[in-house]
């Protein structure tokens, strides 16, 4: 290595510890060496004093830092020239020269005086490293949470002895007895600010951020890390024990792989790499120096992070490429960041162009002495040499510094991991220490020993070896903080020893002793300047030919270590240099070598290569010789496919454009994403109101690319969706389409204010703004990175980000994307809940989605590379990659784009002219380009229409594209192959250009007769024989038709990878494969079909490599190149046999070309095995090979084109071919293939990717956890990690946990969310959806609008009860009408004279029983039954109304009019109400009923309160005589219950904004939802006795409660002079599923009075009320009510404008003339027909207006509904029959857990019969119930009547009844009364009591037993526990 420490000590001794310590060093297993130097002089103190200081500020501070003490000395330090002190003076460390005490630990206490404007601080004294010396310093002198902004100079006083004005800090450090052996410098030595505790002790508070520290961690050792050397900072005291013998780096002797482990199990730490894979290699298992890394040469508690503040935040407009500032560097690190998640595993990421410094005109700061960059520098090495900054100072170039980069991307690597991230705060400041310096180069040096010749060091795969390393070295502690128990091994980390920077270059050149100079260490004594000099010199020299990196170390006497790396090897150079250009600088520089005619050279070099001459004019002899010769046989052959075409004879069956269809997978999407939008317009947020929406709008952003714009619009064409949403008409135009699709380019901005506009002009249109390909262009559009030129830069920011968009209401914003990276960043405007992802297909193995439709992306395409696959889908051409690089080499100065597309086109030429005859061209193309030609060509030939392959040649950068169409085009004009393939130059910017012949070809197979027709899309080229050569630097959402069968990407920029960028040029692959045909099958299915020339080219492979094992050497480079790239036997050299004969004379050419000498043997040797072993496996075919040698011999020799066609003729004729194939010998011509089309095969397998060798590294491997390496990339170029210390992404990631993780860990530079005033204020109207490239996105999101129209207008429509009125049949037919048709009002003399409708009409009363009157007995039977035997069962009819104006409307309806009624007006503070008690007797009852009233405060004012307690006395009422427009007089009462949500109580539209009081009936346990729901209504919460109670329960209580409180009202309005009759005795009772209210007009104008027109209208309900209760002598009415709506609705019921009938669903219920008339209580079923039954017999009006009708919805929760029949025992659902619903007394009967009144309900409905058999079906001959209604079910009819006196009924003489039923009869019912009815023999009884006594009282006191038989069995009880009160039954037969 050489003594390179000139000047200083040289004695034998230090030559004597030197030597040993090498040895030991090499013989030791121990883990880290001994310090040397510390084996010399050190003693402990001075240990310890030496790695007190140690960092240094950025290279701004240049002269100071050259001073800075290091970590370790070889020889004493030199004292500095200190002032002697004055005589008689204190020199006591830890006291001042007064010799007051200024320790901390000392006057900590005490109280010390502080002048204004000064702070306390700790300096450190370099003999006392355990304490701190307290001293005063003017704050203005020191620096901010930044690190800037101090004045230079100081100002301080002594606490100590109160001495003021010290100005210098020297003289300061003198007085307080520093005693330092250096310049005095404040930065070095005061390190904390002093702050008071809450005891009021002064402690050590955050560190000082003297410039760059807060990075660069320059802290001393804190009193808790103040051990030795040896030991963990836990440790206390001093410990002797030191290791005897230094430890070794690495074992140079052992072979890679197979270096020994460190012996020592018991320490957790380690540095190890496992056998992480670098570069997609596996890496040599190189076993690190492990290193416990808790005990650092200079420990940064955390403090030093999170106590300083925030770094600067990099200025948006600021350029990460910018190099002028360290402060660039920042935006690295976020210690802001909220916890980390830990994980153990690695990410490898490469350089992407955004973190890496830009063009050298502004170098990164120097120091020291400048180093001059040699003239000729890449002239004579042949590559710039990229320079990477390492630590400490870097000193000025100066010269040529042209030909040398510099890069301070490493320099930023090393700092960020030097700053914990917050998520491994919680593992405790005091042990947690960032990885050393040292240890930073040291393992950097390791990592580039491993790389192979062939890759390129990654950014991140360092970070993430910094990280392992960090993590494992604090494996213990961090196991101990997550346990939380104290650990029980023991902790004897203490013995290891970090590496000092003496040890450093020692270590450093052992580790790269091993690598064969691939790694050069160059040690340095001075400064970097010197180690620069002696690099450039080597390079000149020529002696790092062999040389890649260089490592130059400066770890000087008194100093931290400086360092750099120098890049020189060749190819690594040429890729890191071009990575750090921006995509823009990329083009430039590219467009400058072409205009320049820099290429030229690379021209003529091709020239030399072809011994035969130039290729130009080979091309040009050719053509000559072959001119009539060529068309008639090559070409001619396609032009024949038209007419056979057109006869219709030979056509071939396989082309078919698919159409517009919607897959499972899209409709599945489409769901979630209306889902989404559901879910926004739910939540309480109230940011989309979707109710007030009546349509929907839509634009479609697409990128400006003219082929995606064309493709959107074919989709949207044929999509309908236009016409479907009513946004077209029938006769639609493409100019009409284009209104809804918007390219994002110049003209954008137009198109986008006419959006804005329409979504202002129409607030009731929704318009979803969609964006799709949304990754691309995200930059701000106020500070963009591209130069201001580029118009269209930032315009997504401009436009889809603008104030109007996020704004407005009715604009919903959905991105649309595969690569969804960039919108996930922590600057997102998207929430997480707010995202969608594509659906799996498979779950647990079961296929979700029936999709006849394979997709293959990404993951399916790296799954074939695997072993156990026959084709793999992904390749590299190694023969290729080869000539590259030996170009690049020949060639510095050209971009290896431009190389690379040079060898490409050649290659593509060679193989042209190769497969039409020229031979002797094959040995200057590659295998793959061979097989991708001659499949073209060869693919229309075997098709009887002439169908053919889509090859896409990818070239990003546009003049390059343009420059290889050009020569392939002239190429293929040379050979006559115009009419064979197109080739097609696709630009992004413009449309598709194809010839004539081939557009008439595409016409005839599309069969289109438009004459100007021409492709405007890819899609369109389906069939097309082809090469696309796609140019653009990004692919933008283009979709490639199912004929494509290659993907060659050879081209893609493969030096700036971001995840992004990979992903997208792979999409372009993504294909459907019919899933019936899977890839597997399709491989053998190839080979074993009816093809000859497939299944002989296949079979001479085999020979081939049979041969292999003996004849090794004869083998052909391109053979070996050919099985290095992954190839496949069945997509060998095509499909036609003149490829298998070039092919094979092709593999037996022994001359091995010139570009050809590079071969990775060891590589090829598994590869070929692997492939025989493939081929062996194919067993049949091989026994054909043997015949094939001897053909390809013969025609190895013949050039010219006859003997080729000939030899295709024979070989096919042959007799080994399939028996299905033509064997007719046919000379010089070409025999038409009758097996499958080239095209249709390509449609059933997925597309063969070729890919640059680095790409194809990255994509194939994968990490430690099976995550594809692709994945742990930078997800976007405009993106930057938040902290090089994060966990790695897993394989285990759902696509939502890795939202989560690139939400968390990404910053997005220049796509914030910055206009927020938080992070974390997501927009609530923007989603997004991503899935895979070319799965189906457009046609999900189209779908989606669809269903969303759809949903919309469903939402603006209700289902409503549309049913005809039941019964009818059973009115009295009459001419004569009580009123006439169009009566307003009814007359109440004419009223009182209609008889009373017994007959229920209302048709959810279907299966009730049937009320019969004297009227009803005859013939009602059987019009009866034909009725219901029809329509009993079936569902009960609704139809969708559109909702109008007037609806009432649940609680997911919000609009701005009803914002206050509902309560959410801000004015109105949610659930500000009062619960009010309300008391009042009822005798019936027998107590006392209390109830609660729930009163919000906007709506106490409909109620009296008393004034001293604010107690509810009433509810305000209104008098009759009262009269308003606005106000409705009586109040509203909806019972309900089960319907929160979904019941109808906003009447606010309803009542078109009229005043009115509504009050919702709830129970008590419902109280709190309902309330929740609707905080601004007036809650009457029933007793707590009612809650399993049914309607009746509430209807009684409402009528009660009214009563009283009409009582009340009268007694206080009486006070006030008002007449009790005066006030408003009406109530309306509401069912909560009244929707809308309508009102029929009725015409009357017609000549004779029974002639009238009718219409019917929606009303508000406003309207109606206002008009009943205008009725004249409306009092005189007890119950009023209208009609049930039908859209059956006759004419005869509207001619009677009034009825006397039931009422029911909407009442107005007069309490004060039903004062004596209740509701039954008890019931859960038609009591609205027994309270109607009531109120008729005791005399009083009903009235039903039928000129109004009520409109029911139909709503499937709640309600009845909610009551279900459970057994009492078990809590399992088991079904129970209503004929279990009753059981006999006393029987082991399964008790129900439901209240009895219900059971009885049921059982009746359903099972009557067996209580009344005579009666069944015997309609003549009802059941007598008295005193109630029960429904005894359809088939059953009842007749009703009184036992009240005075009371209403129906004459019964003359009717024989078959039944009789007492239901709980009262003691109005008397012995007398029942005698006066007479019954059939055998005629039943059933009576009904509370228990079993009154059973037989009722029986006793009503004489029963005097015409009744009773019998002891013919007792019953409902099936309910003693405790729930069970009713009892008895049955009687008439005697």
């Amino acid at each position: 290595m050489g003594n390179s420490y000139a000047g200083q000590l040289k004695t034998t001794r230090f030559e004597e510890v030197l030597h040993n310590s090498i040895e030991a060093s090499l013989r030791s297993n121990n883990l880290v060496p001994r310090p040397i130097f510390s084996q010399l002089y050190l003693e402990a103190e001075q240990q310890l004093s030496s790695l007190e200081a140690g960092s240094r500020a950025d290279n701004e501070e240049d002269e100071e830092e050259e001073e800075e003490e290091g970590s370790e000395s070889s020889s004493p330090p030199i004292s500095y020239q200190m002032k002697p002190p004055p005589e008689g003076c204190c020199t006591t460390d830890g006291f001042c020269q007064a010799g007051k005490d200024l320790r901390l630990v000392s006057i900590s206490n005490e109280h010390i005086e502080v002048p204004s404007g000064f702070l306390l601080v700790g300096a450190k004294s370099p003999n006392l490293p355990d304490h701190l010396l307290v001293c005063a310093v003017d704050k203005r002198f020191l620096p901010d949470d930044n690190g800037r902004n101090a004045l230079l100079g100081f100002s301080g006083n002594c606490v100590g002895c109160g001495k003021k004005g010290f100005c210098y800090f020297t003289e300061f450090s003198n007085h307080i007895n520093l005693k330092l052996t250096t310049q005095p410098k404040k930065q070095k030595h005061l390190k904390y600010y002093l702050v008071r505790n809450a005891q009021g002790s002064l402690t050590k508070g955050s560190v000082i951020c003297w410039k760059g520290a807060e990075f660069r961690g320059r802290q001393s050792s804190s009193s808790s890390c103040s051990s030795t050397l040896f030991q963990l900072p836990e440790s206390s005291g001093l410990s002797g024990s030191t290791s005897s013998e230094p430890l070794p780096a690495a074992n140079p002797s052992a072979p890679a792989g197979t270096q020994p482990a460190a012996a020592i199990d018991h320490i957790p730490s380690t540095a190890a790499f496992s056998s992480a894979v670098y570069n997609g290699k596996e890496s040599p298992k190189q076993q690190l120096v492990k290193n416990n890394l808790s005990a650092l040469t200079r420990p940064s508690v955390l403090g030093t992070l999170t106590n300083s503040g925030p770094p600067k935040k990099r200025h948006k407009g600021w350029s990460p490429e910018s190099p002028s500032s360290t402060e660039t560097w920042n935006l690295q690190l976020n210690p802001q960041a909220p916890n980390r998640i830990k994980n153990d595993g690695g990410s490898f990421s490469s350089l992407p162009h955004s973190a890496l410094v830009g063009p050298v005109s502004s170098p990164m700061v120097g120091s020291g002495e400048p180093v001059s960059v040699p003239d000729n520098l890449l002239k004579i090495c042949k590559a710039k040499p990229v320079i990477f900054k390492g630590h400490g100072n870097f000193p000025y170039l100066c010269g040529n510094i042209n030909d040398v980069i510099v890069s301070p991307l490493l320099y930023t690597c090393y700092r960020n991991s030097q700053s914990l991230s917050r998520a491994y705060e919680q593992y405790g400041a005091s042990t947690m220490q960032p990885i050393s310096e040292e240890m930073q180069l040291l393992l950097t040096v390791y990592y580039l020993v491993q790389l192979a010749s062939d890759q390129v060091p990654l950014i991140e795969d360092l970070e993430q070896i910094f990280m392992r390393s960090w993590r494992e070295s604090h494996l213990s502690e961090i196991r101990q903080y997550q346990q939380a128990i104290p650990q029980t091994f023991p902790q004897v980390s203490s013995q290891i020893t970090p590496v000092t920077s003496a040890q450093l270059p020692w270590l450093a050149g052992l580790a790269a002793s091993s690598c064969n100079d691939s790694v050069h260490i160059i040690e340095c004594s001075y400064s970097l300047a010197e180690g620069l000099s002696e690099m450039f010199k080597l390079l000149i020299e020529g002696k790092l030919v062999k040389t890649n990196y260089v490592v130059i170390i400066c770890a000087s006497r008194n100093r931290a270590i400086d360092s750099c790396i120098v890049i020189t090897g060749k190819y690594q150079a040429r890729v890191l240099s071009e990575s750090m250009l921006t995509p823009s600088d990329y083009q430039k520089e590219v467009n400058y070598q072409l205009v320049t005619g820099k290429v030229e050279t690379l021209g003529s070099f091709f020239s030399t290569l072809c011994p035969e001459g130039d290729i130009d004019l080979l091309l040009e002899k050719f053509y000559q010789e072959n001119q009539g010769h060529i068309s008639s046989s090559l070409s001619a052959s396609v032009n024949k496919l038209t007419p056979l075409n057109g006869t219709g004879t030979a056509a071939c069956a396989s082309y078919e454009i698919e159409r517009h269809q919607i897959r499972p997978f899209q409709l599945a999407v489409a769901q979630k994403l209306l889902s989404h939008i559901c879910s926004i317009a739910d939540s309480s947020t109230q940011n989309l109101d979707l109710g007030s929406f009546e349509k929907i709008d839509f634009l479609i952003c697409v990128p400006p690319s003219e082929v995606t714009y064309q493709q959107t619009l074919f989709h949207l064409w044929h999509s309908g969706i236009l016409l479907e949403l009513g946004l077209e008409k029938e006769h639609l135009t493409k100019q009409r389409v284009e209104q809804y699709v918007m390219k994002l380019d110049a003209e954008a901005q137009i198109k986008f204010k006419v959006f804005l506009q329409n979504s202002m002009q129409n607030p009731h249109t929704l318009f979803v703004l969609i964006h799709d390909h949304a990754h691309w262009d995200l930059m701000s559009a106020v500070h963009s990175l591209y130069p201001q030129t580029e118009l269209s830069t930032g315009l997504v920011d401009r436009l889809l980000n603008c104030r109007e968009v996020k704004e407005a209401p009715n604009i919903v914003t959905l991105h649309v994307t595969s690569f969804p990276y960039a919108l996930q960043t922590q600057h997102t405007h998207i929430s997480p809940y707010n995202e969608i992802h594509w659906p799996s297909s498979y779950s647990n193995d079961v296929d979700l989605y029936h999709e006849n439709k394979k997709y293959f992306g990404l993951s399916e395409f790296i799954e074939s590379t695997l072993s156990g696959h026959s084709i793999p889908l992904l390749r590299y051409d190694s023969s290729f990659e080869a000539m590259v690089m030996a170009l690049g080499k020949r060639f510095p100065r050209l971009h290896s784009a431009v190389i690379r597309t040079f060898v490409l086109i050649q290659h593509y030429s060679a193989a042209m002219m190769a497969v039409c005859g020229l031979s002797q061209m094959k040995n200057y193309t590659s295998v793959e380009t061979l097989e991708i030609t001659q499949n073209l060509i060869n693919s229309s030939r075997q098709c009887p229409s002439g169908h053919g392959l889509m090859v896409v040649l990818r070239i990003p950068c546009t003049p390059l594209a343009a420059v290889a169409y050009e020569r392939l085009y002239n190429v293929r004009e040379r050979l006559a192959l115009e009419d064979n393939f197109e080739i097609i130059l696709g630009n992004p910017n413009s449309g598709i250009t194809i010839g004539k012949h081939f557009v008439e070809q595409l016409k005839v197979w599309q069969k289109i007769e438009d004459v100007d027709w021409k492709p405007q899309t890819y899609l369109e080229l389906e069939g097309l024989p082809c090469i696309l050569i796609f140019s653009g630097m990004d692919p933008q959402g283009e979709s490639l038709p199912r004929s494509l069968r290659y993907c060659d990407l050879r081209l893609i920029n493969s030096s700036s990878l971001v995840r992004t960028t990979l992903e997208q040029e792979l999409g372009l692959a993504a294909y459907f494969v019919s899933s019936e045909s899977h890839t597997e099958k399709a491989v053998v299915n190839d080979v074993l079909e009816s093809d000859p020339e497939k299944l002989s080219s296949t079979d001479n492979e085999d020979e081939e490599i049979a041969m292999e094992g003996s004849t090794s050497e004869k083998r052909s480079p391109m053979k070996r190149e050919r099985s290095h790239s992954h190839d496949s036997a069945s997509s060998s050299l095509s499909s036609k046999a003149s490829g298998k004969i070039l092919s094979s004379s092709l593999l037996r050419d022994t001359t091995k070309p010139p570009h050809q000498i590079l071969s990775n043997s060891t590589e090829e040797t598994t590869n070929n095995y692997e492939r025989q072993k493939q081929k062996v496996d194919k067993g049949a075919q091989t026994t054909i090979s043997k015949h094939l040698p001897s053909v390809s011999e013969q025609l190895d020799t013949k050039q010219n084109i006859k003997s080729v066609q000939i030899s295709i003729t024979s070989s096919s004729s042959s007799p080994f071919s399939s028996s299905s194939s033509s064997s007719a010998p046919t000379h010089n011509s070409f025999i038409l293939q009758t097996s499958q089309c080239p095209m249709a095969k390509a449609s059933k397998q997925p597309p063969i990717v070729f890919l640059p060798k680095l790409v194809y590294d990255i994509i194939t491997s994968t990490d430690s956890s099976g995550l594809p390496k692709s994945s742990s990339l930078l997800p976007y170029h405009s993106v930057t990690w938040a902290s090089s210390f994060r966990p790695l992404m897993s394989k285990m990631m759902t696509c939502t946990e890795q939202s989560l993780y690139y939400r968390q860990w990404p910053i997005h530079m220049d796509y914030n969310n910055r206009n927020e005033s938080r992070m974390d204020t997501f927009h609530p109207r923007r989603l997004l959806l991503s899935g895979p490239p070319q799965i189906g996105k457009t046609g999900a999101y189209l779908q989606f609008l669809s269903i969303l129209s759809r949903m919309l207008i469903r939402l603006t429509e209700v289902d409503v009860y549309d049913e005809e009125e039941i019964n009818i049949n059973i009115k009295e037919e009459s001419d004569h009408y009580y009123h006439q048709p169009g009566h307003m009002w009814p007359d109440l003399e004419t009223f009182k004279k209609m008889p009373f409708d017994y007959t229920i009409h209302d048709p959810k009363y279907e299966d009730a029983s049937l009320i019969c009157s004297k009227l009803q007995t005859i013939n009602s039977e059987d019009r009866l039954m034909t009725r219901r035997q029809e329509d009993m069962y079936t569902r009960r009819q609704t139809t969708r109304m559109r909702l109008s104006k007037y609806a009432a409307y649940n609680t997911y309806h919000h609009c701005e009019q009803c914002h206050q009624y509902m309560g959410f007006n801000p004015r109105y503070q949610l659930y500000e109400s009062t619960l009010h008690a309300f008391a009042f007797s009822y005798s019936m009852l027998g107590e006392e009923i209390q109830l609660h009233f729930i009163i919000p405060k906007s709506k106490e004012h409909h109620f009296v309160f008393s004034q001293p307690g604010r107690q509810l006395e009433s509810m305000r009422l209104p008098l009759v005589t009262d009269k308003s427009e606005d106000y409705i007089k009586s109040p509203t009462f909806t019972p309900t219950t089960g319907r929160h949500e979904h019941g109808l109580f906003n009447l606010y539209h309803a009542m078109d904004g009229a005043s009115h009081l509504h009050v919702l009936v709830v129970k008590e346990y419902e109280m709190a939802i309902y309330k929740k729901y609707w905080p601004n209504h007036i809650m009457l919460v029933l007793p707590s006795i009612f809650n399993s109670a049914g309607v009746g329960a509430a209807h009684f209580l409402i009528k009660e409660l009214s009563y009283h409180n009409l009582e009340l009202e009268r007694n206080r309005q009486e006070e006030l002079g008002i007449k009790p009759q005066d006030i408003w005795p009406f109530i309306v009772i509401s069912d909560d599923s009244c929707v809308m209210w309508n009102a029929v007009d009725v015409d009357c104008s017609g000549d004779r009075k029974s002639d009238y027109m009718w219409t019917e209208r929606n009303v508000s309900l406003k309207q109606i009320l206002q008009h009943i209760e205008a009725t004249p002598n409306v009092t005189h009415y007890a119950l009023i009510g209208m009609r049930k709506w039908s859209s059956k609705t006759n004419s005869a019921e509207i001619k009677e404008p009034f009825s006397c009938c039931h009422v029911h669903d909407f009442i107005m219920l007069n309490v004060d003339l039903t004062q004596n008339v209740q509701y039954n209580q008890n019931r859960f079923s038609c009591d609205d027909v027994d309270f109607n039954l009531r109120v008729h017999s005791a005399g009083l009006l009903i009235c039903r207006f039928n000129q109004f009708s009520v409109m029911k919805k139909q709503i499937a929760v709640g309600g009845q509904r909610s009551f279900h029949v459970k057994s009492k025992v078990s809590d399992t659902p088991v079904s129970i029959s209503p004929a279990q619903y009753i059981c006999a007394p006393d029987s082991k009967h399964t008790f129900l857990a439901a209240p009895a009144q219900l059971l009885l309900e049921k059982y009746l409905q359903y099972h009557s019969h067996r209580f009344f058999p005579l009666s069944l079906k015997n309609y003549s001959h009802p059941v007598l119930s008295v005193d109630c209604y029960l429904n005894l079910g359809p088939q059953i009819a009842v007749c009703y009547v009184s036992s009240r006196p005075h009371s209403l009924n129906i004459s019964s003489s003359g009717l024989t009844f078959s039944g009789l039923l007492l239901y709980l009869c009262d003691s109005f019912v008397v012995a007398s009364f029942l005698k006066k009815f007479h019954f059939l023999k055998g005629a039943t009884l059933c009576v009904i009591c509370q228990d079993r006594n009154s059973l037989r009282q009722t029986v006793v006191r009503l004489e029963l037993e005097d015409e009744w038989q009773f019998r002891l069995r013919d007792e019953f009880q409902t099936a309910n526990a003693k405790e729930d009160r069970p009713l009892f039954f008895l049955t009687g037969r008439h005697i």
